[in-house]
């Protein structure tokens, strides 16, 4: 039996990645510079690997991500970029003022970006999966070069159209759905991927990722898959990576003509039951995804042998593997230390699960060592950790009214409006302001104890007055204090709540150079005092404009944390948003007439298979209704952004706000087209009219075509003004006239309908 192991987190132990993108992209080194850093990543990462397991790919060290890559590869670069200038052009599609779409990748928190389409005449532009894979093997690897399926590339591209709509833009994006374009554009792309497959015809075999494999799927579908790997296969082995949930059809699956089958064992039961029930062809290979690539537990290693013992009893070649990319759990638990007592040697990172394959096959082996580690394990597994009796007896008592706002939003909303007293359009932000090198360099100082909490009290109250002074300055209409105080969404209330840890090291990509440490949900949570009330009470008594208090809701803190796999995830979102609603009735008490809770994890956390929606979307909005069960002359707002939203409006209604803001500024308003069929819309929303994630400042004609295009579909009274996140990231020089431009737009549009009496 091998191991095979994907996905490693690029990063780095200590940030490599992120501090080279961002010196390249600040001019601090020049592009032979960043290359040759680059390089020594990707030997660090060949180096990883080849310590602990037999087989791994080249192909993973994306400057950016993984779908730009195998755009460039294939020639999909949008006209509006002009000729391609190399690495400049290639920044410019990631992160320039007309950057291609961002949005989550499956259901996970990985963002990626959207390739776009504009013609059927794909070609080998750039081959990135050769020089990935010529680049190990000049240095003696043996690395299996590893490319994105043609299903899985058109399922998460978008391609141009011309509008059915007689309304601006003229020309839109949207997925590719009808059998007969998937049918096309198989077609079309399909002579691309031969060349690039004969290009690695010297290679031991090609690994393509096809996680589409998992989404709801027709027969014909199918059909057209099984054609393509047909053709495909017969210019070098193929092995099928599919992950994040079982395969939709496991008999059309193992019939695909190729060598090597892969199966996410690891986040439900169905692929093994299925090769239990259905068998498995004797002619293929088996990849057996059973070390968990999301979470960072140790596996139970003995179920794991377990399995692997009953599978070998068939004869079948085996090659055991983790069940998804790697590269959603940290680095390595080596650096982290401060965890509460008994967490530690529960904690399995990147490394430590390359370790673990290699544990699990010589276990399998019958290596001695290796038996009584997993021995060892099934030990710890058993043992009670992190249970609080009272938090559990909350949620056992919880009732029906328990999740239901005493007064309906249409009686709700005017209550509010006569205490807001807001304009049309109204103008907002979505939460945070620039975290500055002073504020990172304070927020050092006060953690490693060389500034008093006292001093850093004071600074922090000096951060929000200038950012209260600045919004009442630039006009805005509601106001927040700027969460100068947070490192991260989550991470700031995990630090606050019990039975929740954070990880001083245990950073995971989002997108870019973006990172963050998701907390680990270890026990029963609960709030032991008031979080977020000091700071945000202090920001509303320097200002008469109302202001917005900010949390992060139960569903994202759920979705963006390593949650405990002992109790069932729902019970786990009502404990968190007990906690939180403990927090909006303080902030009532304290006066603060506007709370946010944010959910931009609501749509990423829901199930592949939309036949599993119902029972995850029910719990899901249970939790956010109740921590948001507020006083009605409360207004809750909440927010989401770069997910399908448009997939799932009727259960975000269900959510029962009062106002919600989402992303549309990269696909220039078009999300809001999914109003146009949703029968009965009457919760206000705020539009992202333009990009935080470029630096380019958007113009009041561009976030005017956004509103113009918005307005077409909603009253205008239902709609609010902002950015399409939170704008911690940016510069000042930046925010300030893009915040600028965005009042000025809002006030001009209404002016023009609402004119002054």
């Amino acid at each position: 039996m091998k191991t095979l192991a994907f996905g490693l987190p690029k990063l780095g132990e200590r940030r490599e990645f992120k501090v080279l993108l961002e010196d390249f992209w600040k001019g601090k080194i020049d592009e032979r510079e960043f290359l040759l850093g680059m390089n020594h990543l990707r030997d660090w990462m060949a180096n990883q690997y080849s310590q602990w397991v037999d087989l791994f790919p080249s192909g993973e060290l994306s400057y950016y991500d993984f779908t730009l890559d195998m755009a460039i590869t294939l020639g999909v670069i949008p006209k509006r970029f002009g000729d391609y200038a190399g690495i400049q052009t290639y920044f410019q599609m990631a992160r320039g003022s007309q950057a291609l779409e961002m949005t989550k990748y499956f259901n996970t928190n990985y963002h990626y970006l959207v390739p776009e389409i504009e013609s059927k005449e794909f070609k080998v532009f750039k081959n990135i999966p050769l020089e990935e894979y010529e680049y190990y093997k000049a240095r003696g690897y043996r690395a299996l070069p590893k490319i994105v399926a043609p299903y899985t590339f058109l399922k998460l591209s978008k391609v141009l159209k011309k509008s059915e709509l007689s309304e601006l833009p003229l020309y839109q994006l949207s997925k590719i759905e009808t059998q007969k374009d998937m049918e096309d554009y198989l077609n079309a792309v399909f002579p691309s991927y031969e060349k690039l497959l004969e290009s690695l015809k010297h290679a031991e075999l090609v690994l393509m990722e096809d996680p589409a494999l998992c989404l709801d799927m027709e027969s014909w579908e199918w059909d057209l898959v099984q054609e393509v790997y047909g053709c495909l296969s017969k210019h070098v082995d193929i092995w099928v990576l599919t992950y994040y949930d079982s395969v939709s059809d496991y008999k059309r699956f193992v019939e695909l003509p190729v060598k090597g089958l892969g199966f996410d064992l690891v986040s439900n039961t169905e692929n093994l039951e299925n090769i239990r029930k259905e068998g498995f062809p004797q002619d293929k290979i088996l990849i057996a995804g059973l070390i968990n690539g999301r979470n960072v537990w140790k596996a139970n290693l003995k179920e794991k042998l377990t399995i692997l013992e009953e599978l070998s009893k068939t004869g079948l070649e085996l090659v055991v593997s983790n069940s998804c990319p790697l590269f959603h759990v940290p680095v390595s638990t080596q650096f982290e230390d401060g965890l509460p007592e008994g967490l530690p040697e529960r904690l399995s990172f990147a490394k430590e699960k390359l370790q673990e394959l290699k544990t699990l096959k010589l276990a399998f082996e019958g290596d001695k060592t290796a038996l009584e580690e997993v021995e060892s394990q099934q030990k710890l597994a058993l043992q009670p950790f992190g249970v609080k009796e009272e938090v559990r007896r909350r949620v056992a008592t919880l009732r029906e009214e328990d999740f239901k706002r005493e007064v309906p939003y249409s009686e709700r909303i005017k209550l509010q409006q006569e205490i807001l007293n807001l304009p049309t359009l109204p103008t907002t932000t979505i939460g945070s302001f620039p975290q500055t090198e002073e504020i990172r360099k304070a927020r050092t100082a006060f953690n490693s104890g060389k500034m008093s909490a006292e001093d850093y009290e004071e600074f922090i109250k000096r951060q929000i007055e200038h950012v209260v002074k600045v919004q009442e300055e630039i006009g805005l209409d509601v106001l927040v204090h700027g969460e100068f105080e947070r490192t991260d969404m989550v991470e700031f209330f995990a630090q606050k709540l019990e039975g929740v840890a954070t990880t001083k090291h245990g950073w995971v990509l989002s997108y870019g150079s973006r990172v963050y440490r998701p907390p680990i949900i270890y026990g029963d949570v609960y709030r032991p005092e008031p979080m977020t009330v000091a700071e945000i009470t202090y920001a509303q008594s320097l200002t008469d404009k109302p202001l917005k208090g900010m949390l992060t809701g139960p569903v994202t803190i759920l979705n963006w944390s390593y949650y405990r796999e002992d109790i069932p995830k729902h019970e786990i979102a009502y404990q968190i948003a007990l906690a939180l609603l403990e927090e909006v009735k303080d902030l009532e008490e304290a006066g603060i007439k506007v709370i946010q809770i944010d959910e931009p994890a609501f749509r990423e956390g829901a199930p592949l298979k939309r036949r599993d929606w119902s029972s995850y979307f029910n719990w899901a909005i249970k939790a956010f209704r109740l921590c948001s069960r507020a006083r009605p002359q409360t207004q809750i707002h909440t927010h989401m952004c770069y997910s399908e939203f448009n997939e799932v409006l009727e259960y975000i209604y269900q959510m029962d706000f009062d106002v919600i803001s989402i992303e549309a500024s990269r696909s220039k308003g078009e999300i809001i087209s999914a109003f146009e069929h949703f029968s009965g819309w009457d919760k206000q929303i705020g539009i992202g009219v333009y990009d935080i994630h470029s630096p380019a400042i958007p113009t009041k004609e561009q976030i005017k075509e956004v509103l113009e295009r918005c307005r077409k579909v909603l009253p205008l009274e239902l709609l609010w003004v902002n950015p399409d996140c939170g704008l911690k990231t940016r510069k000042w020089e930046e925010v300030i006239p893009s915040l600028k431009n965005m009042v000025e737009a809002a006030k001009n549009l209404r002016e023009e309908v609402v004119p002054a009496s």
